[in-house]
C-alpha cells in the first residue's frame, strides 16, 4: 500500500462478492432497495428492453448514501469521537450528512462555492445540526484540498467520495441489487462516472457474476478524467473542466478506482453537456422523472450504442435527482444550442429608420423567434451592432435564415462557433 495526497492507494484492491454482501447488510437500515423499472418509451425508441435503476429514489436522492454509510459505519470509536470531514459537489455530502445524523457523529463538509443552493440546503437539512457546511473554491478539487487541510489540522477522519475500499463496496451494492432484480440476463449496463466509485464497485460485482455483461462508463465531454486516465494508464489531472455536470465533473479520478475500471469497463462514452440537457428535459416532459445532469448521463449515452443494443436487455443507472430549479433556463439554453435550434449573431444594423422592421419582416422565418436582443447605437457610424439570439423550429431552418440575412444586406457574425466570444457576450 502506498499513499498520495493523504489517500491510501490499494493497487491490488478489488471488491469481493462477500465484502459487497456484507456492505449490503451494513447499509440495510438506511438504504432503499431501489426499483429496476422497464421504460416503455426508451425500449420502443431503441428496439430493446431498457430498464432504469432508480437511484434517484433513495432517501437522499442519489446512490451516494450507500458508500458513505458503509464507510462511516466502519470507523473505530476513536475516529467517531474525533469526527469526520468530507469534500463533495453535493450528493456525497448529503449521504455523509445523513449518516452523521443517523450515527450521531459530528462532521465538517466542504463543498465548492459553485454547488447549487438546493444541494447545500439539503446537506444542512439531512445533517440536522451534526454537520457544518464550508463552501470553498470553484471545483470539487478546491473543496478537497481545503478538507485535507482541516484533517491535518484537527485529526478528523476524511471520508472520500470515491477513492476508498469501503466506499466502493457500498456503491457495489447497486450491482448486487441488479443481479437480484433482473429476470433475464443483462446485456449492457450504462453507468455514470465521476471519480469512479460507482463504476468500479458495480462493475467489479457484475463481472464476477456475469462476465459477459458489457459495462459502459459514461462521462461528461467536458470532464473526461477517467477516459484520459485509461488512455495514459495512470491517474491524470485535467487542467480545466466544464463544471456543469457537477455530480460527475472531477479533475482526477481515484487511484483505487482506476485499476478496477481498467479491468471491468468495456468502453467509455463521452456525452456533450448539451445532449445531457436534452435528456433531462425529455425525462421530465415525457416520463415525469426529475434528474440532475449526472443522473441523465447513462440515458444520454444510449444514442451512441443504438445499433449494438437492438434486441438487448439494457440497464441505465439513474444516479441522482438533486437538481436545482434555478438551473432550468440554463438547461434549456444548452439543449437548444446543442440541438441546433438556437443561434446567436452580432448583426450590424444600418443606422436608418425601419431597419429592425425589415429584419423582422423579411429575415425571420414564420416560426423564428427573437429571444435575445442587445442594441448599442454608435454615434456617427453607419452601422450599429446588435447581439441577437434567434430560436428556430428545425435545425434545417438555419441555412434559410442566414441566406435571408445576406439577401437583405445584414452583415452578421455567427457566435455559436466562437466559444470565447460567445461566453463573453452572452
Amino acid at each position: 500500500m502506498t499513499t498520495k495526497n493523504g489517500i491510501a492507494a490499494f493497487s491490488d484492491f478489488y471488491p469481493t462478492l462477500d465484502a459487497v454482501k456484507k456492505a449490503k447488510q451494513t447499509i440495510s437500515d438506511v438504504v432503499e432497495t431501489t426499483p429496476l423499472m422497464r421504460n416503455h418509451n426508451l425500449s420502443k425508441q431503441y428496439c430493446s428492453n431498457v430498464f432504469l435503476k432508480r437511484e434517484d429514489l433513495q432517501s437522499v436522492r442519489s446512490y451516494k448514501i450507500r458508500g458513505a454509510y458503509n464507510k462511516i459505519k466502519s470507523l473505530t470509536k476513536q475516529q467517531v469521537a474525533s469526527g469526520i470531514v468530507c469534500a463533495s459537489a453535493g450528493n456525497h455530502a448529503q449521504g455523509v450528512a445523513y449518516s452523521c445524523r443517523e450515527l450521531g457523529i459530528n462532521g465538517y463538509i466542504f463543498m465548492p462555492a459553485t454547488t447549487p443552493k438546493q444541494k447545500v440546503n439539503q446537506v444542512k437539512m439531512f445533517g440536522q445540526g451534526f454537520v457544518v457546511v464550508v463552501l470553498k473554491g470553484d471545483t470539487y478539487d478546491d473543496a478537497y484540498n481545503a478538507a485535507m487541510e482541516e484533517c491535518a489540522r484537527t485529526g478528523r477522519t476524511f471520508i472520500h467520495p470515491f477513492d476508498d475500499p469501503q466506499i466502493i463496496e457500498g456503491q457495489a451494492t447497486v450491482g448486487l441489487e441488479l443481479i437480484e432484480q433482473a429476470e433475464q440476463p443483462i446485456d449492457y449496463i450504462f453507468v455514470p462516472i465521476g471519480g469512479g466509485g460507482l463504476a468500479s464497485g458495480l462493475g467489479a460485482y457484475i463481472k464476477q457474476i456475469t462476465p459477459e455483461t458489457k459495462i459502459i462508463g459514461v462521462e461528461p465531454a467536458g470532464a473526461p478524467a477517467m477516459q484520459k486516465a485509461m488512455e495514459k494508464g495512470e491517474v491524470v489531472e485535467l487542467d480545466e473542466i466544464d463544471k456543469f455536470v457537477d455530480g460527475a465533473a472531477v479533475q482526477r479520478v481515484g487511484a483505487i478506482n482506476l485499476p478496477i475500471c481498467q479491468r471491468v469497463l468495456d468502453d467509455i462514452i463521452l456525452v456533450p453537456e448539451g445532449k445531457i440537457c436534452t435528456k433531462i428535459l425529455e425525462l421530465y416532459n415525457y416520463e415525469a422523472i426529475v434528474v440532475e445532469p449526472a443522473g441523465a448521463l447513462s440515458i444520454a449515452a444510449l444514442d451512441f450504442y443504438a445499433e449494438q443494443i437492438i434486441g438487448k436487455n439494457v440497464v441505465c443507472i439513474l444516479s441522482g435527482s438533486n437538481n436545482d430549479i434555478t438551473r432550468t433556463e440554463e438547461i434549456k439554453e444548452r439543449s437548444l444550442l446543442y440541438e441546433g435550434l438556437k443561434h446567436y449573431f452580432i448583426v450590424r444594423f444600418p443606422q436608418r429608420s425601419g431597419a429592425l422592421k425589415t429584419f423582422v419582416n423579411d429575415v425571420l422565418g414564420p416560426g423564428d423567434d427573437i429571444t435575445h436582443f442587445e442594441y448599442k447605437k454608435k454615434t456617427a457610424r453607419a452601422m450599429g451592432p446588435v447581439v441577437i439570439g434567434i430560436e428556430i423550429q428545425k435545425p434545417e431552418d438555419f441555412d434559410g435564415l442566414q441566406k435571408r440575412m445576406e439577401e437583405n444586406g445584414f452583415i452578421a457574425e455567427y457566435l455559436n462557433e466562437k466559444p470565447d466570444l460567445f461566453q463573453y457576450l452572452i
